[in-house]
């Protein structure tokens, strides 16, 4: 930390300082960035990344669509234990390594020897897109609000793709420009964007539930299914051609994109006080509180929907908005739709945070060029890897002007590459379990560890293939899924490029490290590893 901070700055004590930089240190790194986070901060970022209100909001019309709110509903509440056990599996091994790097450098230091680069290298970089679609998918879908919010006012405003792009680029800049120029700030704006997601959206649940002329029973929350995945009117919806739970699967894409990105607290470890602790108490939390909050939200939505079919076919285009002016009238509506934007802000902004933290921690490692392993002297801010991160989600997004069903497959390339990067280590961990409790931080486990490895490596394993299926019908080039191409191409990519190439130069973590964490020897201790590494077992370092 730079001698030049306030004494506000320093207030954990020198021997938790010390023991963080330390505990950094056996992973083989220095200090790089400014360590001043506790653990409500930790848990703020993921929580504000995970942002209930983001996904519900952007994917509602999917939502009913695919499924309708017995869909939501139910949905919700099955794929929220499952995400939960995934944040728990992900905790104890946060809790173990505690580094920005992250999915990649668990994998790294949790696989054999001999395919310790090869787990790195293809986990970091699933872990790559899935926080670039991830970026992409809120930050797009706020410049998609923007100009709905307009037409409120101006029924005549029909966006082109020239005004999209170019809110999705001011957007994004603007994300980019504060995690450059103020990363001091982004404790505030932290901060900011807690009250705003839990105090804000409360008050816009309960005063959208008050002003409701009328609600919906529960049979209809709970109970009414809808297909909609017809493309047209001569079509036939999936669930008649295949079977309406086939819908229901792949409407639990709303819940599962939503309860996403919760990896940032481990991400953020670097600049977290504590750690080993703080880091998944972060991840765990963050997941708990988004489930149960997010859940609230659904039901606010649904139980105040006057008319199922003008929500579904609003002339706004936007489900959620068309409630808020059902509900409180037009002018009304804008306040709570603007609430709802400037949480979306927050969420993009706090993506592309922990999006580049990942970023600097690969390119650290060798897993992208160096150029981008570059701290900003002045700010403390990897700058290099926060505009390559904006560059990539502006990229993205392109493929998805216009269409609806590439926004929802970005948004499926979202939740995949982000959840196969969160599998891998967990796998890897499951499979390698004797290694990994030698190095098991604070957060451990013990005899359940195996069973919650296991189930949430089931649970990925099956949306991974689900999201990938089509979701409309009939499928054509407009209406394919292209989330199985985007991710093979990864994985293609990933796998064809370390065969020809990158396995000869990259090594992922030091092996070094590696090693000395396997045997649970502290490699700061001078000849520690060397005498385990002789097999002097009987007064080895513990």
């Amino acid at each position: 930390m730079g001698s030049g901070e306030p004494p506000v700055e320093r207030r954990p004590s020198g021997a938790e300082d010390e023991g963080d930089e330390n505990r950094l240190a056996q992973f083989g790194y220095k200090q790089e960035l400014r360590r001043d986070w506790g653990l409500a901060h930790n848990f703020g970022v993921s929580f504000s990344i995970i942002s209930v209100i983001t996904g519900i909001t952007t994917l509602f019309s999917y939502g009913l669509n695919t499924g309708g709110p017995a869909v939501m509903s139910i949905g919700w509440i099955i794929v929220s234990f499952f995400t939960l056990l995934v944040a728990i599996a992900m905790a104890e091994i946060v809790s173990a390594i505690p580094t920005s790097g992250g999915p990649y450098f668990w994998a790294a230091m949790l696989a054999p020897p001999r395919w310790s680069p090869f787990a790195a290298w293809l986990t970091g970089w699933y872990n790559l897109l899935g926080q670039v679609a991830v970026t992409t998918g809120i930050s797009f879908g706020l410049a998609g609000l923007i100009p709905t919010a307009i037409k409120v006012k101006n029924p005549s405003f029909e966006p082109t793709a020239r005004v999209t792009v170019g809110i999705y680029a001011a957007v994004l800049a603007s994300h980019a420009l504060v995690n450059t120029l103020g990363v001091r700030a982004l404790k505030y704006l932290n901060n900011a964007s807690i009250v705003l997601h839990s105090a804000g959206i409360t008050a816009l649940c309960v005063a959208v539930l008050a002003k409701a002329p009328s609600h919906q029973p529960a049979s209809f929350v709970f109970g009414r299914f809808h297909d909609g995945t017809a493309a047209d009117e001569s079509a036939q919806g999936w669930g008649v051609r295949a079977s309406p739970v086939y819908v229901a699967v792949c409407g639990a894409l709303l819940s599962q994109y939503t309860l996403t990105g919760f990896d940032a607290s481990a991400h953020l470890s670097e600049e977290t006080r504590k750690a080993s602790w703080s880091a998944p108490i972060g991840v765990i939390s963050s997941v708990g509180f988004s489930a149960l909050f997010g859940f609230f939200v659904l039901m606010a939505f649904l139980f105040s929907i006057q008319d199922f079919d003008t929500v579904l076919d609003s002339r706004y285009g936007q489900p959620v908005l068309q409630i808020f002016v059902d509900v409180a009238g037009e002018d009304g509506a804008l306040a709570l739709f603007t609430l709802i934007m400037v949480c979306v802000w927050h969420c993009g902004l706090f993506s592309m945070t922990s999006n580049s933290r990942m970023m600097f921690a690969f390119a650290r490692d060798g897993g992208i060029h160096p150029f981008f392993h570059k701290v900003d002297a002045r700010f403390r801010s990897p700058t290099r890897a926060v505009w390559l991160a904006a560059t990539l989600s502006f990229i993205l997004a392109l493929p998805s002007l216009g269409s609806d069903v590439a926004f929802s497959a970005a948004t499926s390339i979202a939740t995949i590459g982000l959840y196969i990067s969160y599998g891998l280590p967990v796998l890897i961990g499951l499979v390698c379990h004797k290694s990994f409790t030698a190095m098991k931080g604070p957060f451990n486990l013990g005899a359940l560890s195996k069973p919650i490895a296991a189930a949430a490596c089931l649970w990925i394993g099956f949306i991974t293939v689900v999201f990938c299926l089509p979701t409309a019908n009939p499928v054509t080039s407009q209406t394919f899924n292209y989330t199985a191409v985007a991710v093979g191409i990864v994985g293609v990519f990933a796998v064809g490029l370390w065969v020809l190439w990158a396995h000869r130069w990259f090594t992922g973590p030091s092996a070094e490290v590696s090693e000395a964490l396997r045997l649970g020897v502290d490699i700061t201790e001078p000849g520690a590893l060397e005498m385990r590494a002789k097999g002097d077992t009987s007064g080895s370092p513990s």
